[in-house]
């Protein structure tokens, strides 16, 4: 699977992005797909993420309140919004795909591909 992320760019604080993630694998039903980011000097983080599937959504403390995951099965794609954008959200976004997990959405064991990133900087 290859994942294109796309979106990121300067934002001011209080505002919101939409990031994108294209798939090229046409079949994502067994798959879970995953947003990271790493800001810098930190180590990666979990987002958010949602099942292919089933729609089901899962969303990382610091961002449940202001996030949005979603998906779109005839463009193989998965957006991630985030609102009221802080100083503190930049970052680099990664896309993650991940197969047969099970329970815990957040760990990056769970993802077996990832896209490149893209960058997030939010002035204040």
């Amino acid at each position: 699977v290859q994942l294109q992320a796309s979106g990121g760019g300067l934002v001011q604080a209080g505002g919101s992005l939409t990031l994108a993630c294209v798939a090229s694998e046409r079949t994502l039903s067994k798959y879970a797909m995953g947003w990271f980011r790493q800001a810098p000097g930190k180590e990666r983080e979990f987002v958010a993420a949602i099942k292919w599937s089933s729609g089901g959504t899962y969303f990382a403390d610091s961002v449940k309140a202001r996030a949005t995951i979603s998906r779109d099965k005839a463009k193989n794609t998965v957006y991630l919004q985030l609102n009221t954008l802080k100083p503190e959200d930049t970052a680099v976004y990664y896309c993650a795909a991940g197969r047969a997990i099970q329970s815990d959405y957040s760990p990056e064991y769970g993802y077996s591909y990832w896209g490149q990133g893209t960058e997030v900087t939010v002035s204040s």
